[in-house]
């Protein structure tokens, strides 16, 4: 069903129970549902109703007069602005109260403690600020309450230790300070605690660790604790996962962790810990992921950890372990382990590529003369094995240059076809005046063709340097990529040349049209000569850049005939045509997916570049659109701040994602791009301007965005059509005319 809600359903006096989620509905809720004084459910979840203007929010004060509500749900809507204090004034029998996951404003009135029959509180993925009131605490019947993916700010108030039925509690993603309040042990009910991506400090009181109840899990990952893990974390003998990585936690890890035998994830990494793995930490074989990367842990890797039937992903980078790392179990799958920086371990299985094991004196004595004798007869055969390559890459090449020079490389809807002489020719024999850019993989210059018209055409050749690694199957995989692709956002090929060049080698180019506004690359980054050094991308700019990007990425993931990763979206891949719209290039990284799945097994190297590739992906061989949308994360705090990932100030855990993180409590004008507001906010090409403040405003609710799609876990990162939705929806806000 889709249009509007009518007004006359309030004509239904006797109506109890409105249930019309999961539609296309739009526009405002009616103002007169609270007539309707029987009403008891209203679940108006997941459309596209809206509201902008404090009249757009009427059907709440309404609502009101509903002394029978029990469930209100507007959650996965495009309902926006302030939130009205009159929400406090809701019947008292309401149970049910879900707004996630809109673009609502606004704080939490005080009142609303004078809800008392709430179980069910879902103000998540919304863009409140504020302190969470004291009031919270008079909610005795809450069962889940999940104010994440916000702005809150200040401490956790105390009084959420009153909250005993509390099951589910959600705080993650927001800007809460202060410790974490010890009376949180007192919520005796608690199976999921979660806490992270705030700037909590202090110690993590022992009450919390004394919460037996908890089983799904317990986050305070990425904050600002400090302290050791107390004993007491022994306690959670129900708890499948515990996660406090990114944290200034120090001491050893405690041996009373081996008492939570139901652990499937422990994510101890970017602490402080030191001493050695307990051994107590065997007893818990269920355990499936353990990082413990980025501490000062030190002596062997246990041997036991070989024998965990389902670990799969086991991160000990980054410490100083030392000795024999074990062959058994996940040891022997590369892309389920990481040991880097650990300098003095050695042995373990080949694929780990370790030094091998020192010797003892008395056996390295007694088998030199055997490997003596096997070294001389490995290397007699290597030697003939080499010269017979040598004869037969000879004659490889004598034949070779007998064949026909071009290959069948097609590209759906080809409309010229060029040869490589050709292309020698318009691009002045691949001149430097003529290079404009140069990748991973080759080169790009800019050539004029002449067609039959007498006119002329500016082209992009990308020519591949074959002797690079990889290039090749670059190549293969553009060509691949381009057979099937068709999107206003995405570059547009003009065909191929596979040939030889004149010494007979391998030839293989792509030429596309040429934009002469250059890459996104250049207009933020603009170097000395750079023809763009002096100008300047707009907020409406970069608001459209975000949002084409966003749509070629849905496109690639949902709506192309087989699904495409792209692994590699950075601002020098996206080109900007005659009009300033943003096209998506170079898929030589680009994977097709199944469109029963979101992932796909790789098999080289790193897939994209360092500063873009979400942190996954050095774990494993498997990439995914959520891969992709961590990239568009990056790329979108980025496009705002002006700073690159790979900035010389990010350095001893500042990141481009905890820079931005930490502007929200010191100010967004301390991050955001000072060229915004140097040249002047234009809000379009009618001069339409905005002020100052809306400019932080706006700003501030797109780096959120990027915060959200930049989440370590890649299921918590937005949807790339959500991610779309928003950008429009922040564009209409501010640049409506």
């Amino acid at each position: 069903m889709h249009g509007s809600i009518p007004m006359s359903l309030s004509n239904a006096s006797l109506l109890s129970w409105i249930q019309l989620q999961k539609n296309h509905f739009n526009n405002r809720i009616p103002p007169n549902l609270g007539s309707l004084q029987y009403l008891g459910f209203l679940i108006l979840g997941d459309n596209q109703l809206e509201a902008k203007e404090p009249l757009d929010w009427s059907f709440l004060t309404s609502l009101s007069n509903c002394t029978m509500l029990e469930a209100l749900q507007i959650d996965y809507n495009n309902i926006g602005g302030m939130l009205p204090k009159s929400i406090a004034n809701i019947s008292t029998t309401l149970q049910w109260l879900t707004m996630g996951n809109n673009p609502i404003e606004g704080s939490i009135p005080p009142d609303i403690g004078k809800l008392v029959s709430l179980a069910i509180f879902d103000f998540g993925s919304n863009f409140f600020s504020g302190s969470i009131p004291a009031s919270i605490g008079l909610l005795k019947n809450l069962n889940k309450l999940d104010l994440s993916s916000n702005n809150f700010s200040g401490e956790i108030p105390s009084t959420m230790g009153n909250l005993s039925q509390l099951n589910n509690l959600f705080l993650y993603s927001n800007s809460f300070s202060g410790s974490i309040p010890a009376s949180l042990g007192n919520c005796k009910s608690l199976k999921i605690l979660n806490l992270g991506y705030n700037k909590l400090t202090g110690t993590i009181p022992k009450e919390v660790f004394s919460i037996s109840s908890l089983a799904q899990g317990l986050s305070f990952k990425e904050n600002q604790l400090t302290g050791m893990i107390p004993p007491e974390v022994g306690s959670l003998i129900n708890v499948e996962e515990i996660r406090l990585s990114g944290n200034k936690l120090s001491g050893e890890i405690p041996n009373s962790l081996g008492k939570c035998q139901v652990l499937q994830s422990l994510h101890l990494g970017r602490n402080f810990f030191e001493g050695s793995i307990p051994t107590s930490l065997s007893a818990l074989r269920g355990l499936q992921e353990l990082d413990l990367s980025q501490n000062n842990l030190s002596g062997k890797i246990p041997i036991f950890l070989g024998d965990f039937p389902n670990l799969h992903d086991l991160n000990l980078s980054f410490n100083n372990f030392e000795g024999e790392v074990p062959r058994k179990g996940v040891f022997r799958n590369k892309s389920e382990i990481s040991v880097l920086g650990n300098e003095k371990l050695c042995g373990g299985d080949p694929i780990l590529y370790l030094p091998i094991c020192a010797f003892s004196g008395t056996k390295k004595k007694h088998k030199s003369p055997k490997l003596a004798m096997i070294i001389s007869v490995v290397s007699g055969i290597l030697c003939l094995f080499l010269l017979f390559l040598f004869v037969a890459s000879r004659h490889w090449l004598r034949q070779r240059s007998r064949r026909k020079p071009t290959e069948n490389y097609t590209i759906k809807e080809q409309h010229i076809s060029i040869s490589y002489a050709e292309l020698v020719k318009v691009t002045n024999g691949f001149s430097e005046e003529n290079l404009i850019g140069s990748g991973n993989f080759g080169y790009v210059y800019r050539g004029t063709l002449d067609n039959p018209e007498n006119d002329t055409k500016v082209i992009a050749v990308k020519v591949f340097n074959l002797q690079q690694h990889g290039a090749l199957k670059s190549f293969v995989a553009e060509c691949e990529a381009f057979r099937t692709i068709r999107h206003r956002n995405l570059i547009k090929i003009l065909t191929v040349c596979s040939s030889v060049d004149f010494k007979g080698h391998d030839f293989k180019a792509m030429v596309f049209e040429f934009k002469p506004n250059g890459s996104l690359e250049s207009w933020l980054h603009p170097e000395g000569n750079d023809p763009f050094e002096r100008k300047t991308l707009k907020l409406m700019q970069r608001i459209h850049i975000a949002i084409d990007v966003a749509s070629a990425l849905e496109y690639l993931h949902h709506h192309n005939q087989t699904p495409i990763i792209h692994c590699d979206l950075k601002p020098s891949n996206i080109l900007l045509d005659d009009d300033m719209t943003a096209l998506v290039s170079d898929f030589g990284l680009a994977r097709f997916i199944n469109k029963s799945t979101t992932s796909s097994t790789i098999s080289f190297g790193i897939k994209g570049t360092i500063g873009y590739i979400a942190p996954e992906y050095g774990m494993t061989n498997k990439v995914s659109t959520h891969g992709d949308v961590y990239s568009y994360g990056i790329l979108l705090m980025e496009l705002f701040t002006g700073k690159k990932p790979t900035d010389g100030a990010f350095k001893e855990g500042l990141t481009l994602r905890t820079f931005v993180s930490d502007g929200f409590s010191e100010g967004v004008m301390s991050t955001m791009d000072e060229r915004l507001l140097a040249n002047g906010v234009h809000a379009s090409d009618h001069s339409q301007t905005i002020n100052h403040a809306k400019t932080f405003e706006c700003v501030s609710l797109v780096l959120k965005i990027g915060l959200l799609c930049t989440n370590d876990l890649p299921t918590e990162r937005m949807e790339i059509k959500r991610v779309r939705n928003e950008l429009n929806r922040i564009k209409n806000i501010f640049f409506e005319r």
